[in-house]
């Protein structure tokens, strides 16, 4: 008997899902700094908001990702099958503060190098080519930003593994199996019958069916079936909300034994990252993700569209073997350089690309204000990293002792 079967009936009904998950979360973020860090936006904002005398300068406004840790960047492949590092989760994004982007990075890597066991000198430097990476992208004298050069190593390692990637390897880390079935257990839940129904009515409409058919090649008059679906156990930050994972079959390539299409249906919450007032920005969460995503990653926005699922506003998207996640746990001092530097400069490119040449001169020179002797950073920059590794340090280690409180209380 196959083991989904065995299993099947241990597997939460959708009505049990929400304390499970709510469990599975709380668990992740106890894991490390850095995993509570990327488990809570909404605490990042409170916390910077709270700093007493601190203001930040506002920059231009443009769409900013909102949750900018280094977990949201990675390998991003277009509709022709080209790699680039982008902003790969934009949940949060918004039209706001580019400076909000930056001092989430910051934290993130400041973060990671505490995780890592780097002295605070290397959290200063670290920070300086934060800086520096991130201007660079503004620099019109500085010619086009190279988004190539000096590539930490953990970049490189996953830029090569990604553009060798083939579905075989998406199948196998995704859905563990080359049949046209997902396997249900610890990944993937069993969905209610009305699910599985408002699921397949989704892809009988035209616009999400030539979704899937527009990166196979196939014509709009290609058939699309959904062979099978379940709902999608993810990380942190989307525990609790609808996320399912949808096997289509193109024109019956699948029953040939061609590559399978392996859809993400993720739902879209309202942003914790502040917008900037009198700014226009879809009022359906899904249309404010995909529109967020085609200034910031146009490569993944080209692939995502917003509709409606149980009365929710959801982003779905086809998974590609070239999306993969940027991993930046344990660092050497170079590579935190690096790391800081190279994904800054991401980070600007996506920014820079929005803002016409005032804007960006402007902005480059608001970056640059007020430098110390001491260090060749913005001020703003430091003091909201220091204060918020403070704040965090603190946050994380409380919700240790709720976690482990209610581990002996059950």
């Amino acid at each position: 008997m196959p083991k989904k079967n065995l299993t099947r009936n241990k597997l939460p009904k959708p009505e049990a899902r929400q304390a499970l998950l709510n469990t599975r979360r709380n668990a992740r973020m106890a894991r490390s700094a850095h995993a509570y860090v990327r488990g809570n936006t909404s605490k990042f904002y409170e916390w910077l908001d709270g700093i007493e005398g601190h203001k930040l300068p506002e920059g231009p406004a443009i769409w900013i990702c909102g949750d900018c840790h280094t977990g949201n960047l990675g390998p991003v492949a277009d509709a022709q099958g080209r790699v680039e590092i982008q902003i790969r989760d934009l949940d949060q994004t918004v039209i706001g503060n580019p400076a909000h982007d930056l001092i989430r990075l910051g934290l993130s890597l400041a973060t990671a190098a505490r995780g890592s066991d780097l002295p605070g000198v290397t959290t200063v430097r670290m920070m300086e080519a934060l800086a520096d990476g991130y201007e660079r992208a503004f620099d019109e004298a500085a010619g086009d930003a190279d988004i190539h050069a000096e590539k930490p190593e953990a970049v490189r390692v996953v830029m090569k593994e990604a553009v060798r990637r083939s579905w075989r390897h998406l199948a196998e880390e995704r859905i563990e199996d080359l049949e046209p079935t997902i396997p249900l257990g610890p990944r993937f839940w069993p969905l209610a019958k009305t699910e599985r129904r408002e699921i397949e009515a989704l892809f009988e409409k035209g616009s999400l069916a030539r979704l899937a058919t527009m990166l196979r090649g196939a014509g709009d008059e290609a058939d699309v079936d959904v062979l099978d679906a379940a709902y999608w156990v993810k990380g942190c930050s989307s525990l609790g909300r609808l996320r399912y994972a949808v096997l289509l079959d193109i024109d019956g390539a699948a029953l040939d034994g061609d590559d399978l299409c392996l859809m993400d249906i993720k739902e879209a919450a309202p942003a914790a990252a502040p917008r900037y007032s009198g700014v226009r920005m879809p009022r359906d969460n899904a249309e404010r993700v995909v529109e967020g995503a085609r200034h910031l990653s146009p490569s993944l926005g080209e692939r995502m569209r917003a509709a409606r699922l149980s009365d929710r506003g959801v982003v779905i998207r086809e998974l590609l073997p070239q999306d993969m996640k940027l991993t930046i746990e344990q660092l050497t001092r170079d590579e935190a350089m690096k790391a800081a530097r190279f994904l800054a400069l991401v980070v600007g490119n996506a920014h820079a690309r929005q803002m016409d040449s005032a804007q960006r001169k402007a902005w480059l020179t608001e970056l640059r204000r007020n430098r110390s002797k001491t260090l060749n950073a913005p001020g703003w920059l430091w003091t909201s990293i220091v204060e918020l590794v403070s704040s965090h340090a603190a946050g994380y280690l409380e919700h240790c002792r709720r976690y482990a409180t209610e581990r002996e209380g059950s």
